[in-house]
């Protein structure tokens, strides 16, 4: 397997992980037994996606799509965990 295909692999997997920890996640978050089984699906379904356009990865239009998929994550975590912080600090 060369570098370039297993960076690509590498990528796809990480993506499909992404999906799977934040399904499994919000599935906890609500823990509500029929979102769990939704989230589950949204993991499959993401990980299948992934698999079907993981080629893709080394296009350079996507990465620089997928650094900002990262920022905007970033970001959210950021602001939830400033949420959670403030709330803490407000009891």
């Amino acid at each position: 397997m060369s570098q370039e295909e297993s960076n690509t692999k590498h990528a796809t997997d990480n993506f499909s992980k992404m999906f799977e920890a934040f399904g499994d996640a919000i599935s906890q978050i609500f823990n509500d037994p029929e979102l769990k089984e939704k989230a589950k699906e949204f993991g499959k379904s993401a990980a299948e996606s992934a698999e079907a356009f993981g080629s893709r990865f080394k296009d350079e239009d996507v990465r620089e799509k997928f650094r900002d998929v990262g920022k905007a994550a970033q970001d959210f975590g950021e602001s939830m965990a400033d949420y959670f912080k403030a709330d803490k600090y407000q009891q």
